[in-house]
């Protein structure tokens, strides 16, 4: 980091020599002006704003003195060193009101000037380096913070979501609306069966990736909220006064779309809402989109705007809204409310007509996947009890046989979540956290403060549950994603290391190797042949 100095002093020899003798450029500080007296440095300070000033105290016009009380006025942090051939401590005293770190008296002894400017400078450089890293902490805290309150509107748990965090933004939550689209992998429920775990992650992180590093070269604020596995919101921010505008957001989506399919050889569609949306509207909205995605009859069409769908009996909304009312009611542990939904959804089906059988048939079944995805999501079933569902799906596609299983399904879910502890629930909390935002920053306070909870008995909790510390769990997360974005990506070490977390490169190669015995390039060449034509050689490095 290069530094900015000032020189001020009313004799012309002393500038020259303090230009010639003091070694700047082996210091890494760039002189960026010279002034003959105070009112003249004060200029050139408001103008150029160094980070350091040599100043004489006698000067014309205006002396040292006066010019640091005006300097203050406006910067407190640049470092002054002051200079006189006058040993009186008045003037000592004078100056230190302002914060002087050094006093130089003339002759100057120039080797001596020039260890202190080198103090100084280092000093500079080791502020500007923790304000840099609390500024960029301070930043993915509040995103995160920030990201969470539109989550919590977006599933509406029954969790009040104050807007004081919002109301931190430029523009007040009262005005904030977005351009608003689901996006979701085509199919994914096949997909998913054929992923172990490890696999299902990594598809889901690249997705998510390239969802968010196509957001942020379109130089728009967004956020990108994984809902469920396969399926992420996307919430672009309209900034008043600028209109929604439907076509550019049409736009947004193809573009998303195409990237996806471009990197990852992957299918996604998407439904886009036709107007801007508020925050009060996100859970309703998103509802409308999961409803327009799933049950529009163009399920092959990669864009849907979601609309009103025509042609889709009031029927079918009516089963799909039990579908989710009974959702609603399982993740909020909520048994009576998921057993008033089931109940309905049969009444439902008892009303059908004989001949309408055959129309419904399909969107039950569609449902019944629906279902099936959203229990995956809350971890209520082991993969066991997950295999036995899906094979009595393949085999069953009457509307009865559909329908029994659905209520197998609830029946099964609504135990298994009334038999979770709250310690339970907070554990799976904590880890689909660490899941969603690898990338970021994690600690034990701010999964402890999402969690409500505090850091000692999160941390009690975390090791009882999951067998490993906080940081050896989410260290392991981190490497095991890098093993496999090394492998399987084209991305650089360094863009590897950032996705999963680690700004520096050195210190990701430290962890690394540490883990996993070899550096990740050494990893990257020795796996480079292993994943064959299939693997996802998404975001080449340029």
């Amino acid at each position: 980091m290069k530094l900015k100095a000032l020189l001020v002093d009313d004799e012309i020899n002393i500038l020259r020599n303090l230009q010639a003798v003091v070694p700047w450029d082996n210091l890494e500080i760039e002189l960026i002006g010279t002034a003959r007296n105070g009112q003249q440095a004060l200029e050139l300070a408001r103008e150029l704003r160094p980070q350091l000033i040599l100043c004489d105290i006698r000067m014309p016009v205006m002396d040292g003195i006066e010019f640091l009380g005006a300097l203050r006025e406006f910067d407190t942090e640049a470092e002054v060193i002051m200079m006189t051939g006058y040993q009186d401590f008045n003037y000592v005293r004078s100056v230190i009101r302002y914060e002087v770190k050094d006093y130089i008296l003339k002759p100057i002894d120039y080797e001596e000037l020039a260890n202190t400017i080198k103090r100084l400078a280092e000093g500079i450089r080791e502020r500007s380096a923790e304000q840099y890293f609390m500024q960029q902490e301070w930043k993915q805290v509040y995103s995160l913070a920030y990201e969470k309150v539109l989550y919590d509107r977006l599933v509406d748990l029954g969790v009040s979501s104050t807007s004081p965090l919002l109301n931190l933004r430029e523009e007040e939550s009262d005005n904030l609306a977005f351009a608003m689209m689901l996006v979701d992998v085509a199919d994914y429920s096949k997909k998913e069966r054929t992923w172990d775990e490890k696999e299902r992650k990594l598809w889901n992180f690249a997705v998510h990736n390239i969802l968010q590093e196509n957001l942020i070269s379109y130089g728009v604020p967004h956020s990108v909220l994984q809902v469920r596995g396969g399926e992420w919101c996307v919430l672009i921010e309209r900034i008043p006064p600028d209109l929604f505008d439907r076509e550019q957001s049409l736009l947004w989506a193809v573009n998303l779309r195409h990237a996806v399919q471009s990197y990852l050889k992957l299918s996604i569609r998407v439904a886009l809402h036709p107007s801007e949306v508020i925050l009060e509207q996100l859970a309703r909205t998103y509802k409308s989109l999961q409803r327009s995605l799933h049950l529009s009859p163009a399920k092959d069409t990669g864009i849907i705007v979601s609309e009103r769908i025509r042609g889709i009996a009031d029927t079918s909304e009516q089963l799909w809204d039990r579908i989710e009312e009974m959702v609603t009611g399982l993740k909020r542990c909520d048994r009576r409310s998921t057993e008033i939904a089931l109940k309905a959804l049969n009444d439902s089906f008892r009303e059908l007509p004989e001949n309408s059988f055959e129309r419904v048939a399909p969107i039950v079944h569609y449902l019944c996947i629906h279902l099936l995805r959203e229990m995956r999501a809350m971890e209520v079933m082991t993969r066991e009890e997950e295999i036995a569902i899906w094979r009595q799906i393949d085999q069953h596609h009457g509307i009865r046989e559909t329908l029994l299983v659905i209520n197998r399904l609830v029946d099964q879910s609504i135990e298994s979540v009334m038999k979770k502890k709250t310690s339970d629930v907070l554990m799976l909390s904590a880890r689909d956290y660490i899941e969603r935002n690898l990338s970021m920053e994690l600690s034990i306070d701010m999964l402890a403060d999402y969690l409500g909870i505090s850091g000692s008995y999160f941390s009690l909790l975390f090791k009882q549950h999951i067998g490993e510390t906080f940081v050896e769990y989410v260290t392991k997360q981190r490497m095991e994603m890098a093993k496999s974005l090394l492998a399987l990506s084209d991305k650089s070490v360094t863009q590897v290391g950032q996705m999963v977390g680690y700004v520096e490169r050195r210190y990701f190669t430290r962890v690394f190797s540490k883990y996993t015995g070899m550096l990740p390039s050494e990893f990257r060449e020795r796996h480079q042949n292993q994943a064959g034509e299939e693997r996802p050689a998404w975001g080449a490095s340029k």
